[in-house]
This record gives C-alpha cells, sequence and structure tokens, in this order.
C-alpha cells in the first residue's frame, strides 16, 4: 500500500488498524506532503518500532523525474516515470508573484480531442491519488534543488494529460490531500478542474468538493465541437451548460470557458457572437488559446489580427475574454501539446 494515495481520514483508520491511536495518522500526513521525505527513517516523531513496522507495510513511493526541459520564458516541462515504467508530464508555468503548475490525471486520455497531442496517445490508465499527489512533491523538490523558491508554488491547474474528471474518485482524493489545512493547503480558488464536460461528474464535483471550474468548450454548436472533440457526443452542449449554471461559486468567481482558436474553424466573428449567446446568464471568463501549431496535428494558428477580433467581439458583448500566453511552446509544454514519448526514456 502506498501511503500517498491515502486521505488524511484514511491515515487515521490505518494507523487505528495497527494499534496506534490516530493522531499517529496525522503525523504521518504531515511528513507526507514534504517532498524530502522519501522513507519512513525520516518521520522522526514516530517510535522506531511503528516506522519499522510501516516499512513492513506500506510504502510512500514517488515516481522519478527523468528529463526536465527548460524553455526560454521560465516554464519548466518535468517527464516522470511511473513505477510500472509508463511516463507522464506535468508542467511548471511562472507567473508574476508565484508558480502555477499544470497537473496530469491520468496517462493519455480517451477524449480524442483532434487538436491535442494527448489525445492522439489514447489512454493507457488512471494515474491513482499517490501518482497526482506526487506531481507537486516533484516539482517542489525541483524548485528546491533548481533555486526556484524566489516564488511560491500557488495554483494548480489540472490541465496536462487526461480527462480528470473521467479519474473522478483518484482526482477527488487529491484533492482533499491538496487542500487540506495540515497538508498541502492550496485553497480551493486556486486549484482549477478542466472538463470536456461530463455532465454526471460536474455535478458530483459540485456536490462533493467544489474547486474552481473551466470547461473546454472550444466550438459554440454541438456538431462542430462533435467533430472537434469526438467524446462530446455524449453531452450535448445544453446539458453541460445547465451543469455549469448549478456550479457552486464563491462570491465574484467565475467559470472559464477554454476555447482553441483553429484558423478557419472556430475563429468567425460569427461563432464569436454564437458563443457570447450560448454563455449568457453564466458567470463567465472566456480563455482564447490561440493553436499551437504541431507537424502531427492538421490545424492552423490564426493571426493576431483575427484573435483580436474574436476577443473584441466577446468584450464588447460584457464578458471577460483573455488571450492565454502560450508558455512553454518551445518545448513542447503549451496547451495541447503534452504527448509522453517512451521511446526517449528506454
Amino acid at each position: 500500500m502506498n501511503l500517498r494515495d491515502l486521505t488524511l481520514e484514511e491515515l487515521e483508520e490505518f494507523l487505528t488498524g495497527l494499534g496506534e491511536p490516530a493522531y499517529r495518522g496525522r503525523q504521518v500526513f504531515r511528513w507526507l506532503v514534504r517532498p524530502e521525505v522519501e522513507d519512513f527513517a525520516s518521520m522522526t516523531n514516530l517510535p522506531k518500532t511503528l516506522r519499522a513496522r510501516l516499512a513492513q507495510e506500506a510504502e510512500i513511493r514517488v515516481p522519478e523525474i527523468l528529463e526536465p526541459k527548460f524553455s526560454a520564458d521560465g516554464t519548466v516541462k518535468l517527464a516522470l516515470r511511473l513505477l510500472d515504467g509508463e511516463v507522464i508530464e506535468s508542467v511548471l508555468i511562472p507567473e508574476r508573484d508565484h508558480y502555477t503548475l499544470c497537473v496530469s490525471t491520468q496517462v493519455g486520455c480517451a477524449m480524442g480531442c483532434r487538436f491535442c497531442l494527448t489525445g492522439r496517445m489514447g489512454l493507457r490508465r488512471n494515474l491513482s491519488p499517490g501518482e497526482i499527489v506526487a506531481q507537486v512533491l516533484l516539482a517542489r523538490r525541483f524548485m528546491e534543488e533548481a533555486a526556484l523558491e524566489d516564488k511560491p508554488l500557488r495554483n494548480l491547474v489540472f490541465m496536462g494529460m487526461g480527462e480528470p474528471l473521467a479519474n473522478y474518485r483518484n482526482l477527488l482524493k487529491a484533492l482533499k490531500i491538496f487542500t487540506h489545512p495540515q497538508g498541502f493547503h492550496f485553497a480551493r480558488k486556486r486549484t482549477t478542474v478542466s472538463t470536456v464536460g461530463l455532465v454526471p461528474q460536474i455535478r458530483t464535483l459540485a456536490e462533493e468538493f467544489p474547486v474552481a471550474l473551466a470547461l473546454s468548450l472550444h466550438a459554440p454548436e454541438d456538431e462542430l465541437r462533435q467533430k472537434l472533440i469526438p467524446s462530446a457526443r455524449r453531452y450535448p452542449l445544453a446539458e453541460i451548460l445547465e451543469a455549469c449554471r448549478h456550479y457552486p461559486l464563491r462570491r465574484g468567481a467565475r467559470i472559464t470557458f477554454e476555447y482553441v482558436l483553429l484558423r478557419g474553424i472556430n475563429d468567425h466573428p460569427w461563432q464569436a457572437r454564437r458563443l457570447a449567446e450560448l454563455l449568457r446568464g453564466i458567470p463567465a471568463k472566456i480563455n482564447l488559446i490561440p493553436f499551437n501549431p504541431h507537424p502531427d496535428l492538421p490545424f492552423e494558428r490564426p493571426t493576431e489580427d483575427q484573435v483580436h477580433q474574436f476577443q473584441k467581439i466577446l468584450l464588447s458583448e460584457g464578458y471577460v475574454a483573455t488571450v492565454r500566453k502560450s508558455k512553454g511552446l518551445d518545448i513542447g509544454a503549451a496547451c495541447g501539446q503534452l504527448r509522453a514519448e517512451l521511446r526517449t526514456f528506454n
């Protein structure tokens, strides 16, 4: 059993099952969120007999960082080899006064988005809670070793490899570990889950553990959206947006709608006007993402004028509409570019 798969409550239950008081679970939990802790011997406030027993009955494994890649803009892509040999990627993104970590939730992805390299991998498997949590641990360890601690790691975005809500139960456990005051203590408002629109899971997340929500939209009508995102056939836009309308938000918060602009496909002015009408009544922020080209993908990036025209229409309709600056483009770490090439690491 990998104890990094467990929430605080589960750790308390595990330790009481060993005949220990519940507070031992809290002690272990606090050790497990420290990036330098690699074995039970490091947990010096536990009795030696308990440390020895934990070493026999459990483990606290993390993946291996294989190949950090550094962008000219300060972005770092971390390739991580999992214990079964699979490889995932996460991305450390510098902001003005903090870092954001883009976290993966699956090896590959089953959603099949036509403009995303991860989608071309197909789904290999879900990540465990501990494998999701390990990405933050290893990012913090890397930041310490690379002397990048001038700014804190403050934001988490589940926008890496995979569809987070398709791995819902493991995602939920990781969210509880990340946001617990005795653990990593990330603020829920700074923890964003992105989804293509799995309606049942959106509603469940709203009931069980609401965090910031981002919806990968990419088209203002079902026909085009289903061509770009084959898995979107399961849930029409009307049903997805109804779930968004009922998603609980803190005061002043908005749901982020992500829209990858593909030249000549979804970047026309009339589509901007239709998008504005589609989102009417939803507290929305629209994040426009000019497509990041790749030789394996059959799309083109719109011109700057096309992007600004699209944005101008949305702004005139009263929306908050931003254009995402693609960071890490030169190292394949920008939006839609994550794809672990296993042959690179053999």
